[in-house]
């Protein structure tokens, strides 16, 4: 008799097989057939140039814009642990030049804020998160980009993007993959600092101000309505 756990054991490990052999060339195709317009890339490089570690922060929703416009920078990013999905993201991530840093606020958590501390505490070096990932609420910034700015004194650059043409999965947020052959918007804004006397909620409230302008600003540029 077949044992469930034993099969799920096992198309678990397949997926992330298959995930991380296949995932970086139709990612690629998806999103590099695309026409891009990036603009604001001057914010993050100036910061860089100047010595000072950078966070670029996304909404979760379009997390994959911003990864694959970064990906041959070979910055840091954030992945979960979960299994299989944060798995799949990871060796993805990794294959197509990332610097992954693992954990969540939920999963190995405590780990993950010091190796992102430990990553900025080096200058210029940049490390790109979502604040609201990875399971929401949507659009709320959670503590640790925001904590780990206000630590190192790292330059914020927040960052958005859309497409023409693209999928929209509807889990906890709606998440957003690129369709071949469409127009991509991606933009940054300008640096935002957090001193550490600043209030976390006043904080959190200028980061989610800033992410959903910009949001606004490439949705309207493709011609899609932002989501809430």
């Amino acid at each position: 008799m077949a044992n469930p756990e034993n099969e799920k054991r096992l198309k678990n490990r397949f997926l992330v097989w298959f995930g991380e052999r296949v995932g970086p060339s139709i990612l690629r195709f998806f999103y590099y057939t695309n026409k891009w317009e990036v603009e604001g890339e001057h914010y993050y490089e100036a910061a860089i140039n100047s010595g000072k570690p950078v966070i670029i922060a996304s909404w979760h929703n379009t997390l994959l814009t911003v990864f694959m416009n970064l990906a041959k920078h070979q910055f840091y990013g954030m992945a979960g642990n979960h299994y299989p999905d944060a798995e799949i993201v990871a060796r993805i991530g990794t294959r197509m030049g990332w610097k992954l840093i693992r954990g969540s606020s939920t999963d190995g958590g405590r780990k993950a804020y010091d190796d992102m501390l430990l990553a900025l505490k080096t200058p210029g070096h940049v490390v790109a998160i979502t604040p609201d990932g990875p399971q929401g609420p949507a659009k709320v910034p959670k503590a640790g980009a925001i904590r780990a700015a206000q630590k190192t004194g790292a330059v914020v650059i927040p960052a958005a993007g859309q497409s023409t043409k693209h999928w929209a999965f509807k889990n906890w947020d709606t998440f957003y993959l690129n369709k071949p052959f469409g127009r991509t918007v991606q933009l940054y804004g300008e640096p935002m600092i957090f001193n550490k006397s600043d209030k976390f909620e006043d904080c959190a409230k200028r980061l989610t101000e800033a992410l959903n302008k910009l949001e606004k600003e490439a949705h309207w540029r493709v011609g899609v309505e932002a989501t809430d």
